[in-house]
């Protein structure tokens, strides 16, 4: 009997408009001989069913079922698609464990601690992960930001410290330039902000998921981006070139391979993860610049390709992670 799939799109945040390019990749590519699916859409008008071709039905909050073909329809395991708030931050997450609901996701702890930048580093540096050092500005609770970053090194990123697809992200050349307008655009997006010092090197990012209780990394990608980082615009826009695999020396893979791998384990992440990277070549190791528990899966986005190049279908690929969860 096949399996039904509630394939959750949407969300509260900007973000949202990368969830609904997601999904169409994802809506392709599920094999319908396993699986029933039905596409909810959450987003702030409310939760809705969206059936192909018909009238959109609301969602029972109360017990996650809906009204479809004259009966109760409820889910063996979610599909999650979401990026940004709720689907990324371990709101929704939460309201699924209390339902017993299965979920391809990481847990509703690991989500929250992941979707804070600032946490995700700091528990990554205890653990021995080379991480860039940074600051936390919090809104309204700190009055001379140039006197709480002359500490760092500049150049520095300055970017919300929740949330994802570099939204509100800046890069600040020298304490000469306007820190302050950076900081502003940044709080536009979240009450808190990361000013984070630039490291130098080459970017690295890479899928880590679990089959069958194995770890597995997929190809690694280099990030070239035309911009002067790796913005929306260099994500969404083709302001950058994508290498897939990367072309590195066998030594500097094993290294990002490894370490990926250790945060998957050390953060207790579940689904599949995207782990970026700057590879310091002074320094001959990979730091770890974010975890992105729910990661994009358009079609201009990374994951799929390394998956391709694993030498997998998507088809493949989404039915182990839809099966990782339902075990």
């Amino acid at each position: 009997m096949k399996k039904r799939i509630a394939l959750v799109t949407g969300g509260y945040s900007g973000e949202a408009e990368i969830s609904y390019k997601s999904v169409v990749t994802v809506q392709k590519n599920i094999n319908r001989d396993l699986f029933d699916v039905y596409t909810i859409d959450i987003n702030p008008q409310g939760w809705f069913y969206l059936p192909e071709g018909g009238e959109k039905v609301p969602v029972n909050k109360s017990n996650f079922t809906i009204e479809a073909g004259g009966q109760t329809i409820s889910f063996d395991a979610v599909l999650m698609c979401m990026h940004g708030t709720p689907g990324e931050d371990g709101k929704l997450q939460g309201y699924f464990d209390m339902l017993k609901l299965p979920y391809t996701s990481c847990d509703a702890a690991t989500s929250a601690l992941t979707f804070n930048k600032r946490y995700t580093v700091a528990v990554a540096a205890f653990s021995g992960i080379h991480v860039a050092r940074s600051v936390l500005l919090i809104k309204d609770r700190f009055t001379n930001a140039d006197e709480i970053v002359s500490n760092l090194k500049f150049p520095v990123f300055v970017k919300p410290n929740n949330g994802g697809s570099s939204i509100g992200m800046s890069k600040v050349n020298s304490a000469s330039e306007e820190l302050g307008t950076a900081i502003e655009k940044a709080f536009k997006e979240d009450d808190q902000v990361l000013v984070e010092e630039y490291i130098k090197g080459r970017e690295f990012t890479i899928g880590v998921f679990r089959k069958k209780g194995e770890i597995i990394t997929l190809p690694i990608t280099e990030v070239i981006t035309q911009k002067e980082f790796f913005d929306f615009e260099a994500k969404y826009l083709g302001k950058s070139e994508e290498i897939t695999p990367a072309q590195v020396d066998e030594s500097i893979a094993e290294k990002v391979r490894h370490t990926a791998a250790r945060i998957y384990q050390v953060l207790n992440c579940r689904g599949i993860v995207r782990i970026d990277f700057i590879y310091n070549e002074a320094v001959g190791e990979p730091f770890m610049l974010e975890v992105n528990t729910v990661p994009g899966q358009s079609e201009a986005s990374i994951v799929p390709q390394q998956v391709k190049a694993m030498g997998w279908t998507l088809m493949d690929f989404y039915t182990a992670v839809i099966e990782e969860a339902l075990s």
